[in-house]
């Protein structure tokens, strides 16, 4: 009887969501995706009640329209994939992974496999849109877990708690890669609700400083170590334009970053975090991974003001929002000394990469190398890491009619040789076998290319290497970027894992505040970093205080009180977690 009740509720959560969502936002641009939403909602509704129940009578944990893993008749559905627009990329749509995915899920669930793409840097935007029409994918893939939320309150989400424990066994591959931390990551500990599975992050790495080594020896200057080494290095760097770059000394950036200074400034910002800081104090002020809110924040802008207002920095950084290639361009042509980016950027895209690109443009020895020199209160190069659970929130709208289809989608993509074939492809046209059984990288053309970093944007379960083998996968990632060096990738892995953080899973539950907020504080949120950075010397503290004001009366503050509360409802007076 309860799963009687459940299909009755999905059923009134898509008639619902098509009510809700579709009036949410009213003249939105919905794009020209669209989902069969009538056809198979009472077959689906039907068949999912009848295997259910047969699992309940039976005590197994199996499903009855399965033989040997496959539907009997074709189930079809559609999958988000995002589209990054790179120049000279693969077709996100369709492409050598693509193909193998649809079919691997052909030939081992009966399963047709449709892409859809969503451009990356407004993907959350999309997906509002899709989800406001009705016409988002049946699998949807974002970072913005109060986007799930959003629509999740308005009944437009399925909840898959019932489903992934119905199911578990027809899902191996996903359990055994996910394991119940991840796939409870985000369940609700009151209501036992679980709007997305949470992907697994194989690597931890988030953030490095990278200089050019080039410039340090044209000035004969030591790599810095040190908070005041690194201001010291940018200062040369400002002074000798002329020597380092000629004629073209008026294009001299010292320091590079971009809008996003949360996320780009990660590591100044952590070295100014108190280092005793309890887990209570970093959950309530840490509604995002950008620290707007934590209490030492502003004195590590101040710096960034200090080093703006001294002509250290990009004097145009606040201009150019998510997918701008301006700051990237300005890199590759050997305009910028430093930067503070992903611990891989220098890496990426094997011969458009920024390293291959300066190597062409600038000289053979002209490179950025990796240093750490952020030092905290205690002397230590503290970094924030990805959790090793938590990545890419992966949700099922209520208009998807086939979730147990999806639910085998999501098993197919965690299979250890479906993880392998999709970061590493064919030998000889993606990837060489070195003798200590390396797997390197090479440059690919055509369909092979992948146009995200280790095929994440497939590898929706997983991000980073995993070859179902933790040591193959260890020695592999230094030689896991085409047209890169080895140690210097090797080199940034370990700086990026230096004096590491993890943050730790605070789970309680639903934080209502936060749903519907995301945008616009994320938003604010960027707005208080730039104005703050780019602000006279003498008007920084005025200018923080306002921006911060606005940000904290927009949601920001009742985010923080409910967090507060839920804390104290669900650990005490505790300051750290157990």
């Amino acid at each position: 009887m309860k799963k009687k009740v459940l299909s009755m509720f999905l059923a009134s959560a898509m008639a619902l969501s098509v009510v809700a969502c579709g009036s949410s936002e009213s003249g939105s641009d919905t794009g020209s995706a669209t989902t069969d939403t009538g056809s198979k909602t009472e077959t689906t509704t039907e068949t999912t009640t009848t295997t259910t129940e047969s699992a309940d009578a039976t005590g197994a944990e199996s499903t009855s329209e399965l033989v040997d893993g496959k539907f009997a008749d074709t189930r079809k559905i559609t999958v988000e994939i995002y589209d990054r627009g790179n120049d000279g990329g693969s077709d996100p749509e369709n492409n050598m992974y693509t193909e193998y995915i649809k079919k691997g899920m052909l030939e081992e669930h009966n399963v047709e496999v449709t892409f859809k793409k969503v451009p990356r840097w407004t993907e959350v935007d999309d997906i509002n849109n899709l989800l406001a029409a009705g016409e988002a994918p049946d699998i949807c893939v974002t970072y913005s877990y109060p986007t799930v939320l959003t629509y999740a309150q308005m009944g437009g989400v399925i909840d898959l708690a019932d489903y992934v424990d119905t199911y578990k066994a027809d899902l191996p591959n996903l359990w055994n890669w996910l394991g119940e931390q991840n796939i409870y990551w985000d369940k609700d500990p009151k209501t036992g609700s679980i709007w997305a599975i949470e992907g697994r992050r194989a690597e931890q790495q988030r953030i490095v400083t990278f200089v050019r080594q080039d410039w340090l020896d044209k000035l004969e200057l030591k790599a810095p170590t040190s908070t005041q080494e690194f201001e010291d290095m940018l200062i040369a760097f400002r002074d000798n334009a002329d020597t380092l770059l000629g004629s073209d000394a008026s294009k001299m950036v010292p320091f590079s970053t971009s809008y996003d200074i949360g996320w780009r400034a990660s590591n100044i910002i952590t070295s100014f975090m108190d280092p005793a800081i309890t887990d209570k104090e970093y959950y309530i002020n840490g509604f995002d991974d950008r620290m707007v809110t934590q209490t030492s924040t502003k004195e590590a802008v101040r710096l960034l003001n200090k080093w703006y207002n001294e002509d250290l920095m990009w004097k145009d950084f606040a201009l150019y929002g998510s997918g701008d290639t301006t700051e990237d361009d300005m890199i590759k042509a050997g305009y910028v000394g430093a930067i503070q980016h992903n611990w891989d950027y220098v890496f990426r895209n094997g011969e458009d990469s920024i390293n291959a690109n300066l190597k062409r443009n600038v000289g053979e020895d002209a490179k950025f190398v990796p240093v750490d020199c952020f030092e905290n209160s205690d002397g230590k190069y503290a970094k924030w890491l990805y959790s090793s659970a938590g990545d890419r929130k992966i949700f099922f709208p209520t208009t998807n009619k086939e979730p147990l289809a999806s639910l085998l989608y999501v098993d197919f993509i965690s299979k250890p040789e479906t993880i392998k074939y999709l970061q590493a492809g064919d030998e000889g046209v993606t990837h060489e076998v070195l003798e200590s059984g390396a797997i390197q990288i090479i440059a690919a053309t055509g369909d092979a290319i992948q146009n995200s970093g280790k095929n994440i944007d497939y590898t929706i379960t997983c991000n980073g290497t995993n070859f179902g083998d933790q040591k193959l996968a260890d020695l592999s990632i230094a030689y896991g970027y085409a047209e890169a060096d080895p140690e210097l990738v090797s080199a940034a892995d370990k700086i990026s894992k230096t004096d590491g953080l993890e943050p730790k899973n605070v789970n309680v539950g639903v934080i209502d505040a936060e749903a519907g907020v995301g945008d616009t504080l994320s938003s604010k949120r960027d707005q208080i970093y730039d104005n703050a950075v780019v602000a006279a010397e003498a008007d920084f503290d005025s200018t923080w205080d306002s921006y911060m004001s606005d940000y904290l009366s927009a949601g920001g503050q009742a985010i923080m009180d409910e967090r507060a509360e839920k804390w104290a409802e669900f650990f005490g007076d505790a300051d750290m977690l157990p």
